[in-house]
């Protein structure tokens, strides 16, 4: 019998990174693209089963917090759930970051998958973007891919987030990667 998380099972625990995640984005202190090294801590708790009418999920809820080097206050955070539709093979991630911006990423995959990938596109019916007014005139958010790779007690994730931001007359391209090892 399949498990009930499909490819999730694999992340669920407490995880965590020494500074080797690796952020590319415009710094607006410093007006030019930097690339910063960050650590990260990560707790994935399942649940489930939630039924949803004839849809059956198994999910994940998680918070995720990273720092740069020595920071003691995390730069970035999110908390969400990651979701997994046996039935259509849908794996879902939902997040919020405290800076106005909501996210519903989605893709396929088989449930012994050790990659897999998630999109979400501004506009997009069912896998969509939403931000706060001061973001969508500033620096909004156009798509957002996440790559995931599950390993032997680790986990790498490539992400890439198109923002159209008034520094730029083309979209800018945002990078985020990191491996994080189980703690628990």
């Amino acid at each position: 019998m399949a498990n009930e998380w499909g490819p999730l099972q694999g992340l669920i625990g407490e995880w965590e990174s020494a500074t080797e995640g690796l952020d590319t984005a415009y710094s607006h202190s410093r007006s030019k693209v930097l690339g910063s090294l960050y650590r990260e801590k990560c707790s994935m708790k399942p649940f489930g089963p939630v039924d949803n009418g004839r849809q059956i999920l198994y999910g994940l809820d998680y918070k995720s917090a990273m720092w740069r080097c020595d920071e003691e206050n995390p730069f970035h955070t999110e908390v969400g759930n990651w979701l997994w539709d046996g039935a259509t093979s849908e794996v879902m991630k939902g997040f919020v970051i405290p800076r106005g911006v909501t996210v519903l990423t989605g893709g396929v995959a088989d449930a012994t998958a050790t990659e897999f990938t998630l999109l979400a596109t501004k506009g997009d019916a069912e896998y969509n973007i939403g931000e706060n007014k001061y973001l969508a005139s500033n620096a909004s958010n156009l798509s957002c891919q996440v790559t995931i790779t599950l390993g032997d007690g680790s986990w790498t994730y490539d992400q890439v987030t198109m923002l159209q931001m008034i520094e730029f007359d083309e979209p800018f391209i945002h990078t985020d990667h990191n491996t994080l090892s189980r703690v628990v």
